[in-house]
């Protein structure tokens, strides 16, 4: 096996995507709503991109906290439109991820990043992880949004295959498509959610993901 390709989810799963959303919640909403509203905001963010699946996702992010500031008869400052793109460069990247993705990368195995937001953005994150990914694939380049298999279909075209192994957080997202596209896939179940059983593995976060991969794709 010459190359062995494996695909990451970004968010929720190599950088905090729940933490980066709550904090501008709780400076915008008040620190009391911000759990309530961060709940609200996994709803309302996949009916938009369903809604508008060649939207850029700073456009997603706009609608979703409009929306929000909508149902909390609050008033959004036009420049607090964007906080949740402006804000996204630095958000935080899970502590064990760099030394994990190192670990991949030592093993033979090639990075590839499949994610529901901007090629900008992923850049920026990608800068803060600080490991080298041999390619990255975001829905506002492609025109589609997970869980629709447009990136397995692209990263497929770009490689000649669909990816050995695909990581990710979210079971609605990433799990549920790379089953009905039979790529192995690991869980990286970091809320303690309950399985529906499509996941190859289940981990609490990235350390042991290099044996793991070595496990599902050996040479």
């Amino acid at each position: 096996m010459a190359d062995r390709w494996v695909t990451f989810d970004c968010y929720g799963t190599l950088v905090d995507w729940n933490g980066g959303i709550r904090e501008q919640l709780a400076r915008l909403f008040g620190e009391a709503d911000a759990d309530r509203l961060l709940a609200r905001y996994h709803e309302l963010e996949p009916e938009i991109q369903a809604d508008e699946p060649t939207a850029p996702y700073r456009h997603v992010m706009v609608r979703a906290l409009e929306q929000l500031a909508a149902e909390e008869s609050t008033d959004l400052a036009p420049d607090e439109r964007d906080a949740l793109g402006r804000s996204l460069p630095g958000w935080r990247v899970f502590p064990e991820v760099p030394d994990a993705l190192t670990a991949a990368r030592d093993r033979g195995f090639r990075l590839v990043i499949l994610s529901n937001s901007d090629p900008d953005l992923i850049a920026a994150s990608i800068e803060r992880i600080g490991v080298r990914f041999d390619d990255a694939i975001t829905a506002s380049e492609i025109g589609s949004y997970k869980p629709a298999s447009g990136h397995w279909r692209t990263f497929e075209q770009r490689h000649g295959r669909l990816p050995h192994v695909h990581v990710g957080a979210s079971l609605f997202h990433d799990m549920a498509p790379a089953a009905e596209l039979g790529v192995p896939s690991v869980w990286v179940n970091r809320l303690a959610e309950e399985s529906d059983g499509r996941p190859s593995r289940e981990i609490p976060d990235l350390s042991p993901l290099p044996e793991i991969l070595v496990e599902l794709a050996p040479r």
